[in-house]
């Protein structure tokens, strides 16, 4: 029996791999935000914090709610970009502001200086002291701390956002979310030097994407909702593009309920990009091997 739980307790040893050193996602240029998102054997997996990263107190798109999560661990920032009345690029992800301001009514009905007098709630309906960002104002807080994902909303032209990234010198600090390759061609005709995240869900997307003249090292692969395949992750990989699963929704129910190990499984499945519900919980898997 001993010689028994003495392999047992080798194979752990030799096959445990230790926790990831935290990224350092502060980036000088787009150039060094490329570099990072260029994959290799090395690479560090890395967190995207769902709206934010809303906790108890923490509203969802909020800076407030982004400096929590990076005083935890370094992660990107899912925010969700829509656009006022009289064309104030905010962020809010619902058309409607009841559900998290202490507000009501159509975003796009609501000019800026009404919103800009209202309180944000949190995910449990509990009002804060935080307001409601613009778009600029979380753009110039991002710089040397942070990368956003810029998740636009139906009705939000592109070229204002990248306008703003241009205005506020943030192209560094920024990955423009895209759901279609028809979007993507918009945003590479925009500026080729911007980072995607785009949808890529199979071998035919990743095919169409590279026939449509989407450079792969402009992009990261946000693989939908559910595991894939890890055939669609190896190629990916040998394109060198980051694989984004989101774990947000059904599989963060599953790791919250059979245990945070399962976060491990997936990275070593092949995902590289958390886009997560739970970051701290995902963060501390991940860079701290618990």
């Amino acid at each position: 029996m001993k010689k028994i739980l003495l392999l047992i307790l080798t194979a752990i040893i030799l096959f445990a791999k230790p926790p990831y050193p935290v990224p350092d996602l502060s980036f000088d240029s787009v150039e060094e935000l490329q570099a990072f998102f260029s994959w290799d054997e090395d690479r560090i997996p890395v967190l995207s914090a769902h709206r934010g990263g809303p906790y108890p107190g923490y509203p969802e798109n909020c800076i407030e709610t982004f400096v929590n999560i990076l005083d935890h661990y370094p992660s990107t920032l899912e925010v969700d970009v829509s656009i006022t009345k009289d064309s104030v690029l905010i962020l809010m992800h619902d058309w409607n502001l009841k559900r998290t301001t202490t507000g009501e009514g159509s975003v796009t009905e609501t000019n800026y200086a009404d919103i800009e007098s209202l309180f944000l709630e949190d995910n449990n309906g509990i009002k804060t002291e935080f307001r409601i960002p613009t778009l600029k104002e979380a753009l110039i807080w991002a710089k040397g701390k942070t990368v956003l994902n810029l998740d636009i909303k139906r009705g939000v032209p592109f070229k204002k956002v990248v306008e703003l990234v241009h205005e506020t010198d943030t192209k560094a600090n920024v990955l423009i979310i895209v759901y279609s390759i028809e979007d993507g061609v918009k945003v590479n005709k925009l500026d080729p030097d911007l980072m995607l995240s785009l949808s890529i869900r199979n071998e035919d997307e990743m095919q169409r994407a590279i026939d449509a003249g989407i450079p792969m090292n402009r992009v990261t692969a946000f693989t939908g909702t559910r595991l894939q395949k890890k055939k669609l992750y190896r190629m990916l990989h040998d394109e060198k593009v980051f694989v984004n699963c989101g774990t947000l929704g059904n599989l963060d129910k599953k790791a919250e309920a059979k245990g945070d190990h399962l976060y491990k499984r997936w990275e070593k499945m092949g995902i590289d990009i958390f886009a997560t519900d739970r970051p701290l919980e995902v963060g501390k898997v991940l860079y701290q091997g618990e």
